[in-house]
């Protein structure tokens, strides 16, 4: 096993990194699980934190000498490096609570390989920084946004750091946006592989420095190897300092999203 996971490149250290925490999360659903209070009304369920552990082995062992930063558990190893892998071991905690099954497993190397996956739609999504594909990189399938559907899934979840001149909820209600697309709310970033997968036309929500979050590094990462358009809220680059995100099939339908945005504005 050790032997198996230290030959493998950062995108197959993703990848079954994502593969294991999934396996944990799919296991422990349905059943009674502790809670730990986060504040704000955020929590974190026993099936966050068994599936962090579980990556985090897989890492350890095949790149022992990396730093992690974790949803859970933290920074691990000197923050600096340039080498962080980024887990959010159950994005979408709180749907997975109360039984519904929109969750997305996620684990990026900040710039580099990331996957994400589907404990319930057993999908695995993955990039080595410059494709993306779902399955094995051998033997899977490229993947290809399209805005074919015209779904656009978009995060109502607080806080709203953007307001007042930007709520999501306002783009909702903006005139075109029926005329164009038609909304969702997944409430997990599960919805960023799904742009990139073509499954939906763009996903939007408000948030600073989304590019190193651990929510959203593994979808972002997905998304611009795939050939999505992904900017900022305000148009500018995801970054650091990035205000929001707005992840397109393509150049047509991040036009539209950012012209109902700047007018909402």
């Amino acid at each position: 096993m050790t032997n198996s996971l230290t030959d493998l490149d950062d995108a197959g250290v993703a990848a079954v990194a994502a593969r294991a925490g999934a396996d944990v999360v799919r296991d422990m659903y349905g059943q009674e699980l502790a809670r730990i209070d986060k504040g704000a009304g955020d929590f974190a369920t026993a099936a966050d934190v068994a599936a962090e552990k579980t990556i985090l082995d897989v890492i350890r062992v095949a790149r022992p000498d990396d730093a992690v930063l974790g949803e859970e558990g933290g920074q691990q190893g000197a923050a600096d490096t340039t080498r962080q892998w980024l887990v959010d071991p159950l994005c979408g905690t709180l749907n997975y609570a109360v039984g519904t099954m929109l969750v997305a497993v996620n684990v990026a190397l900040r710039g580099g390989a990331a996957a994400v996956a589907d404990p319930f739609g057993d999908e695995l999504f993955c990039t080595d920084g410059e494709t993306a594909w779902t399955g094995n990189e051998s033997s899977g399938s490229r993947l290809a946004p399209t805005s074919a559907s015209r779904l656009v899934d978009v995060n109502l979840d607080p806080p709203f750091p953007g307001a007042p001149g930007f709520r999501a909820v306002e783009l909702l209600a903006h005139a075109s946006f029926a005329e164009h697309f038609r909304p969702r709310v997944a409430s997990t970033s599960l919805a960023l592989a799904w742009v990139a997968a073509g499954k939906r036309a763009a996903y939007v929500t408000d948030g600073a420095g989304l590019s190193g979050s651990v929510h959203f590094a593994a979808g972002i990462a997905l998304c611009r190897a795939a050939g999505c358009v992904v900017t900022g809220i305000d148009g500018a680059p995801v970054g650091p300092g990035g205000n929001g995100l707005v992840a397109a099939a393509d150049r047509e339908t991040h036009g539209l999203l950012m012209s109902m945005i700047h007018s909402r504005r």
